[in-house]
């Protein structure tokens, strides 16, 4: 579905990812996670064409992601990021069908959509009149999931969606997302900086440090046969690594 060749990406003295080689399988989720600064939302940037590699090509499908092309390719992208990245002055309602309003759908195909992703996403109706201020941060993801998804897109890119949110809610939300992605079996590529999460919603773990990637492979896979000793000490960091290895085999 999506897969870079040879990408380099420098922001100026910085090198965020170097000659990165990675193909992302269809209908499968892929979780990228390590620590900060080592390049995990530049590599989801480059994949929805928000920015461009110095070096190398990044393919969604068959297609070069490039300046001609992007606004076509990103309808079959549905991007999430952290806090949710909804417009204040609309309700949850106007931030959902935006898009949708713009490309011309009729208010009856709007309607239609909105009430599937209202099922799906567990969001009230008598919420989507409310502004984002007027909702919880759970609330929030969930409208921006609705967006992202409104258009049925083949691919859903996440940024950190559950970072901000306390352990409750996003325990919450990590199991709705999980029923989600398994339900509609769409290519899903999530940033995280939490190993539990990627291990529990995640098929394929990739782990990255200083641009470069260190290990691509299950969970127990990096447990039992790590690439580098990096992997163990950032596996053994996280003091929920032990649940990490739970919720994946569970």
């Amino acid at each position: 579905m999506i897969h870079l060749k040879s990408v380099s990406k420098t922001y100026g003295t910085t090198a965020a990812l170097q000659s990165i080689d990675l193909t992302l399988p269809a209908g499968m989720t892929t979780a990228l996670i390590g620590p900060s600064g080592c390049g995990k939302s530049t590599l989801l940037r480059l994949i929805i064409g928000l920015t461009y590699p110095d070096r190398g090509t990044v393919y969604f499908k068959d297609t070069q992601v490039s300046p001609d092309v992007v606004l076509s390719l990103r309808r079959e992208m549905g991007y999430v990021i952290q806090e949710g990245g909804l417009f204040p002055h609309l309700t949850a309602l106007d931030n959902v069908i935006l898009m949708a309003r713009y490309v011309g759908w009729s208010r009856e195909r709007i309607g239609r959509r909105v009430d599937e992703l209202s099922d799906l996403a567990q969001f009230p109706r008598d919420g989507l009149s409310r502004f984002p201020v007027q909702l919880s941060g759970g609330q929030r993801q969930r409208v921006s999931l609705m967006r992202a998804l409104m258009f049925d897109p083949e691919v859903l890119l996440m940024d950190e969606p559950l970072g901000s949110l306390d352990p409750m809610i996003r325990s919450d939300l990590q199991t709705d997302l999980k029923q989600i992605f398994q339900a509609l079996r769409k290519t899903v590529v999530l940033v995280t900086h939490d190993m539990s999460e990627a291990a529990y919603l995640g098929d394929i773990i990739v782990l990255l440090r200083d641009g470069e990637i260190v290990q691509r492979g299950t969970l127990e896979e990096l447990v039992r046969s790590p690439s580098d000793p990096f992997v163990t000490r950032f596996i053994n960091a996280q003091r929920n690594s032990h649940d990490a290895l739970k919720s994946y085999k569970s």
